[in-house]
Order: C-alpha cells, then sequence, then structure tokens
C-alpha cells in the first residue's frame, strides 16, 4: 500500500449485490487493499466466478452467500453465515437494490412494498445485526449505496427516489447512534454508472442524455466507485461520517 491510511489489511469487508456492476468493484478495491471479502447475491452462478475475480492476484480471502435482500429471514442469515464463516464483519456495504419505473398515478402496491424492502428495509437489517460486533471491537464502517436519484430525481421514480433519500436521512441518524464506539456511517450516491440495472431501465437516447448531462461527457466506469468507497471503508476517512459523497461526474453541478 501507497500509504497505511487505506490498509484494509485484517478487516472483512460484507458487500451485498456483490457479483457484478458497482458492488463487484467495491469488493475488488477492498481485497486490492487488503481486506477479506464476503459478497452476496441471489443468483448462485454469478457469485463464485465473481469471488474469484475479485480475489485474483491478491492475498485476500473470501466467501460467497446466495442471500435475497427481499426475505428477512435471508438477510438476518447472511449477517450470521458472514460472521461464522469469517470470524467478524468490520465494513458492511448495502449495495443491493433495484428500480421498477412507475408512474405516482399507476403504482403497484407489491412493486412498491418490494422496492422499499430491497432498498431501505435490508439495510436497516442487516445494519442492526452486524452493529453489536462492531461495538464489541471498538470499530466499524458501515456504507449505504444510495444514488444521485435520492437527490434529484425524474417521471417514474416515486418509489426509487424515495428509497434512495430514505437512505440519506436513515445514515445521518445511525452516524449518532454509532459514533462513540468507532463506527462510521456513511451514504454514496452514484451517478451515471452504466451497470446493469440502468442499463435495463433507460433506452439509448435515455443514456445519451444522461452522458451530457455530465461535466465529464460520459457515464462512469464501475471502477471510478472503488476510490470513494476505500476512503469510507478506511482510517483515511476515520472522521467522515453521517454524509453523503456524491459521485456523479459532475451532473449535479451542470444544471443549465
Amino acid at each position: 500500500m501507497a500509504t497505511p491510511l487505506f490498509d484494509l489489511t485484517g478487516k472483512v469487508a460484507l458487500i451485498t449485490g456483490g457479483s457484478k456492476g458497482l458492488g463487484k468493484a467495491m469488493a475488488r478495491g477492498f481485497a486490492e487493499a487488503g481486506a477479506d471479502i464476503v459478497i452476496s447475491s441471489r443468483h448462485q452462478e454469478e457469485l463464485e466466478p465473481a469471488l474469484a475475480e475479485i480475489l485474483a492476484g491478491t492475498k485476500s480471502k473470501g466467501r460467497w452467500f446466495v442471500a435475497d435482500m427481499n426475505d428477512r429471514a435471508a438477510s438476518d442469515r447472511l449477517a450470521n453465515d458472514a460472521i461464522q464463516a469469517m470470524g467478524r464483519v468490520d465494513i458492511l456495504v448495502n449495495n443491493a437494490g433495484s428500480n421498477i419505473p412507475q408512474s405516482i398515478d399507476s403504482i403497484d402496491d407489491d412493486k412498491w412494498d418490494r422496492i422499499v424492502e430491497l432498498n431501505l428495509t435490508s439495510c436497516m437489517r442487516l445494519s442492526r445485526a452486524l452493529v453489536p460486533q462492531m461495538k464489541a471491537h471498538r470499530w466499524g464502517r458501515i456504507i449505504h449505496i444510495s444514488s444521485v436519484m435520492g437527490l434529484t430525481s425524474k417521471p417514474g421514480r416515486s418509489c426509487y427516489s424515495a428509497t434512495k433519500a430514505a437512505l440519506i436521512g436513515m445514515t445521518r441518524a445511525m452516524a449518532l447512534d454509532v459514533g462513540e464506539d468507532g463506527i462510521t456511517v456513511n451514504c454514496i450516491a452514484p451517478g451515471p454508472f452504466l451497470t446493469d440495472l440502468p442499463a435495463s431501465v433507460l433506452s439509448q437516447a435515455e443514456q445519451d442524455t444522461f452522458a451530457e448531462r455530465t461535466a465529464v461527457n460520459r457515464w462512469g466506469n464501475p471502477r471510478e466507485l472503488a476510490g470513494p468507497a476505500l476512503l469510507l471503508a478506511s482510517d483515511a476517512g476515520s472522521y467522515i461520517t453521517g454524509t453523503t459523497l456524491l459521485v456523479d461526474g459532475g451532473l449535479l453541478a451542470k444544471g443549465f
């Protein structure tokens, strides 16, 4: 490591939705910094090859677990499995999430409940399950993955924006709950990163528009989120808590 401030040797990081996209990129960044890795997703066929890529060329160890974060029992089981397998979890990244675009006058209750459960409630439950052992070790990092859509929005995103804005509020409150125990809690609000989720809900024209609205005139590469995540996960960010780090290529800065 160039500096011990970013060294995660001896730490264990759990990243939900870690088999692809932003989750996989953050997990790789943590492994390169020395952390042992636990990833989860709903798809077993994706987890094993993803973990192999995350750990390749590092000295880190890792495990994967199938977990549907819409299933409350599964989220509780994931916390227990991770601790049993690795001995502890020092860093939690609540990355799993989804989006079902619906206009406010046509929102389906079941789809609303599913997105709220996945994007918000699962983050609370997994944090709640892991905070006690972080307190015992007097060290912990919790990072919720919000979105630029928690700070702005577009038509059809009432539920998604509501959950991502709620994560920002929950982050502030959680930081106050655990700050004296050596635990920081922060949000990252990514802007346009062309992962599977935006690619599945945005037309090519919409994708082009998002790129044009950034200051850098392009979509982000998932790898470009690894650095901000590493800052918040390491001792380099030990005095950063209760805040939201916007990583959007200057999208919100470009208002006109």
